[in-house]
């Protein structure tokens, strides 16, 4: 999800150097992509981070929690995203295409993969999080049936996690390793990974310094795409959450 305007003032003393290159608008941030004429240094790698699809649950009204048990596939809506998505990036030099093993990440990187002819590889660490007891549920039910958990996970969602299931600290501890490996085995050059809108956001939240408590403030729309650098060693957030492609 694109950071709004008063989420940028609230992030600006934590890493101001990246914060102030994003442009928010009710679309997300400017995509920024590397320039097509210039070839990527053999020490560098651009990877597209990408939100699956909607599916029905994404669309419900209120929106229905799924995580890593409910495993739906893209809805009619969620597979337009994800060919406005493709349609992005064929564009680029794509060499790979990932996803999580969930059905609605593997259907959104099918179709982005096509163009470029590529197979999807499949990542399990970067699965959605674990939403325990609180699977199919909205967060109306849960606020008034459980309460305390509730509370506690909005105050503290580093440490109090889904009930039954996982935080946003064990989310990151699985997904950073796994994403940051993919950049490193893919020097010199750009490779599109199709992950989850938790996934997503503490990734992002660990690039920007951000507090991973605070990750859940980070938007992550349904196809939004964020372009992240892997150079000598460094990691830098490029782009965040563009979704003017999403039609």
């Amino acid at each position: 999800m694109a950071t709004r305007p008063s989420d940028v003032s609230d992030y600006t003393l934590e890493s101001p150097p990246v914060l102030q290159r994003f442009k928010a608008s009710p679309k997300g941030c400017h995509f920024v992509p590397p320039s097509p004429a210039l070839n990527i240094s053999a020490d560098t790698c651009i990877m597209y981070l990408v939100r699956h699809g909607a599916t029905v649950n994404n669309l419900a009204d209120p929106p229905i929690l799924q995580g890593s048990g409910v495993d739906l596939e893209l809805s009619d809506a969620g597979k337009q995203q994800a060919q406005c998505a493709a349609e992005l990036l064929a564009k680029r030099p794509l060499a790979a295409v990932y996803s999580s093993p969930l059905i609605r990440a593997r259907q959104t990187a099918e179709i982005i993969a096509k163009p470029h002819n590529l197979p999807v590889g499949q990542v399990v660490a970067i699965k959605e999080i674990d939403v325990g007891q609180w699977e199919g549920r909205s967060w109306k039910e849960i606020s008034q049936t459980e309460p305390e958990p509730y509370r506690n996970f909005i105050a503290d969602s580093a440490n109090h996690g889904y009930l039954g299931g996982e935080n946003m600290t064990q989310v990151l501890n699985r997904c950073g390793p796994a994403l940051t490996m993919l950049t490193s085995q893919h020097l010199g050059t750009e490779i599109a990974v199709i992950a989850h809108n938790v996934v997503n956001r503490v990734y992002v939240a660990s690039l920007l310094g951000v507090p991973i408590s605070r990750a859940r403030e980070i938007i992550q729309d349904n196809c939004g795409v964020n372009v992240i650098r892997f150079r000598r060693d460094e990691i830098k957030l490029l782009s965040l959450n563009s979704s003017f492609h999403v039609r």
